[in-house]
C-alpha cells in the first residue's frame, strides 16, 4: 500500500524594510502590520493562518526571520514566536541578512540581502548570530534553515554543517536558480555539504509561449491548479511536497507602507480549501512539519518524479491572480 503523500506548509514569517534604505528620514521599517495587518483588520494575516490551521487540526513549519533583531531588538518577533509556540506550531530559522547591516560591530555586514555569494567566514558568522537569536527566542536550537528569497550556494550548506543546523529548505527553482547544478533541485531531499536540503516543490506548467518551472506557493497557484497538482503528484508516487507562503499573503495592502489593508479573500480561500482537502483525503495526504519528520528526513535522500500540468491551469491562474491584484474588494 502506498504511504500517504506528505504536505508540509512552510510560512516565512518576516518584517519589511518598507522603503527605509531609499528614504530613511521618511520611512521606518515595518513589523506588526506585515504580520497582522492594521488594528481594524488584525485577524487577516497571522491570526487567520493560525485560526485556519487550528480549525483543521494541522501543523505547519514557520520559518521565523531573526536578523531583524538588529533593528527592532527582541520585540516584537519574540512575542510572535511565543504565539506560534502557544499554537503548537513548528518553528525554524529564516534569515534575511540585510537586517544585520543595522548592527554595530568592528566588521560591519554589507547592505545586501543575499545569503549566496558571501565569503564562507561571513556566512558562518551570519548563521551563527541568527541561530543564537533564535535560541534565545524559541528556547532551542533550530533544526532547519531557510535563506531569504530562497538564495543559496555551497557555502551556505558548509556553514550550516559547521553551526550545527542539519536541515534546509533553501531552494525553489521557480523563484531563484542557484549556479551550482547540484543545487538545482525540483523536490525531494538531498544531502549537500553535510546538510539535508528539502526544496520547495517545483513543477512545470505550459502556456502558449512554452513551458517553465513554477514553485508551489499559495499566493501564485490557483486552487484548481493546486488540487490538480497534488493529485498528479500522488499518482506519480511523490512522497513529499513542500509548499511556501507568508502571513502577508493573506492581507491586501494599498501600498508598500500598508497604509490601508483588507483581507485577501482569494489567498485565504486557497489555504482553507487546502486544509479541508488534506482532512477530506486523509488516507492519501497528511500534513507534516520539520520537527516531527526530523528523524525520517535525515535518514535518507529522496529522488522524486518531476510533475507537469496542462496549460489550462496556467491561463486560469494568471487571470485569477490578475483580477485579485487589480480589484480591491475581489
Amino acid at each position: 500500500m502506498q504511504t500517504r503523500t506528505q504536505i508540509c506548509i512552510t510560512v516565512d514569517t518576516e518584517f519589511s524594510i518598507a522603503g527605509h534604505f531609499q528614504d530613511p528620514a521618511r520611512y521606518a521599517p515595518l513589523a506588526e502590520p506585515v504580520i497582522y495587518g492594521d488594528s481594524r483588520n488584525k485577524r487577516q494575516g497571522l491570526y487567520f493562518l493560525l485560526d485556519t490551521l487550528a480549525r483543521y487540526e494541522l501543523t505547519a513549519t514557520f520559518f521565523v526571520e531573526c536578523a531583524n533583531y538588529f533593528y527592532f531588538g527582541d520585540e516584537p518577533m519574540r512575542s510572535i514566536v511565543k504565539q506560534l509556540q502557544q499554537a503548537s506550531q513548528d518553528i525554524q530559522l529564516h534569515i534575511h541578512p540585510v537586517w544585520l547591516s543595522f548592527g554595530q560591530s568592528r566588521e560591519p555586514f554589507p547592505r545586501h540581502d543575499n545569503c549566496d555569494g558571501r565569503r564562507y567566514e561571513e556566512i558562518v558568522r551570519v548563521i551563527t548570530v541568527c541561530a543564537d537569536i533564535f535560541e534565545r527566542w524559541a528556547g532551542h536550537r533550530p533544526l532547519a534553515l531557510r535563506t531569504g528569497s530562497l538564495r543559496t550556494d555551497y557555502n551556505v550548506y558548509r556553514a550550516m554543517a559547521e553551526v550545527g543546523i542539519p536541515m534546509a529548505s533553501n531552494i525553489a527553482l521557480g523563484i531563484f536558480q542557484p549556479v551550482e547544478p547540484e543545487l538545482q533541485l525540483d523536490s525531494g531531499r538531498r544531502r549537500i555539504q553535510g546538510a539535508m536540503e528539502l526544496p520547495v516543490f517545483t513543477y512545470r506548467d505550459r502556456n502558449l509561449f512554452g513551458a517553465h518551472k513554477k514553485s508551489l506557493q499559495i499566493t501564485s497557484c490557483s486552487w484548481p491548479e493546486m488540487r490538480h497538482l497534488l493529485w498528479a503528484a500522488r499518482r506519480a508516487g511523490v512522497e513529499q511536497v513542500i509548499m511556501l507562503t507568508h502571513p502577508f499573503e493573506f492581507i491586501k495592502k494599498s501600498d508598500f507602507r500598508y497604509t490601508r489593508v483588507t483581507r485577501n479573500r482569494v489567498n485565504q480561500s486557497r489555504l482553507e480549501k487546502l486544509c479541508r482537502f488534506i482532512n477530506q483525503y486523509d488516507q492519501d495526504f497528511v500534513a507534516v512539519n520539520f520537527t516531527d519528520q526530523r528523524e525520517a528526513w535525515l535518514e535518507s535522500e529522496l529522488e522524486q518524479p518531476f510533475v507537469q500540468i496542462p496549460s489550462i491551469f496556467s491561463i486560469g491562474r494568471k487571470l485569477h491572480n490578475r483580477i485579485n491584484d487589480w480589484v480591491w474588494v475581489y
